[in-house]
């Protein structure tokens, strides 16, 4: 019996280390299920979270008249679409949600990627939608905060990335402003997309 026990204590050591050494195995730091939704693009096209499934895809939360961080994460996430088409992942989305949909028609979030180097064959810009339900679906899909600043006319949000997998689960995110960790986001989306197609 206790020869059982010491080999079952070497064996659960034994996965342990192998668990440790693998690369491949994806570990989800969150698990926020994101509710249905049906919004428009930049092209005025309906998106949905269906469309999406299937899709290991990045989100965030933007505005277009936005004057401190909404620009830099936009350009970090055109620097990750670089990183990842360097990597060689092609089957991914990214998605930006605008909170300040009154202002943010398609046409003025096709005005405002047109000034950067994206590849918006794979990002969607969401609007069409009332401030408030985005408000509800930023903080009960991904348990992040939207509010307006009662003294301007900008919009207070979190500067996160958010890694969706391809069954509309948030499992993690990373700081989308400054000190983007663009490999580790590569190498997550590229084993998520890898484990997708077992």
């Amino acid at each position: 019996m206790p020869k059982l026990k010491s080999l079952a204590v070497v064996m659960a050591a034994v996965g342990i280390l192998l668990a440790g050494c693998s690369n491949s195995d994806f570990q989800a730091e969150t698990d926020y299920e994101i509710a249905d939704f049906n919004y428009s693009n930049q092209d005025n096209e309906k998106v949905s979270l269906k469309d999406l499934e299937g899709k290991v895809w990045i989100a965030d939360f933007i505005f277009t008249n936005c004057e401190t961080v909404c620009p830099p994460m936009t350009f970090n996430l055109t620097k990750l679409q670089k990183e990842l088409k360097k990597a060689g992942v092609e089957d991914y989305k990214i998605v930006s949600f605008s909170v300040d949909p009154e202002k943010d028609t398609p046409q003025a979030l096709k005005e405002y990627i047109s000034g950067y180097e994206a590849d918006t064959g794979k990002w969607e810009l969401l609007t069409g939608y009332k401030f408030e339900e985005i408000k509800d679906f930023a903080e009960h899909s991904f348990k992040t905060i939207v509010a307006k600043d009662p003294n301007s006319d900008q919009v207070i949000h979190q500067t996160s990335f958010f890694l969706v997998n391809q069954e509309g689960v948030v499992v993690k995110n990373y700081s989308g402003n400054s000190d983007v960790p663009y490999e580790e986001i590569t190498s997550d989306m590229k084993t998520l997309i890898k484990e997708g197609s077992k």
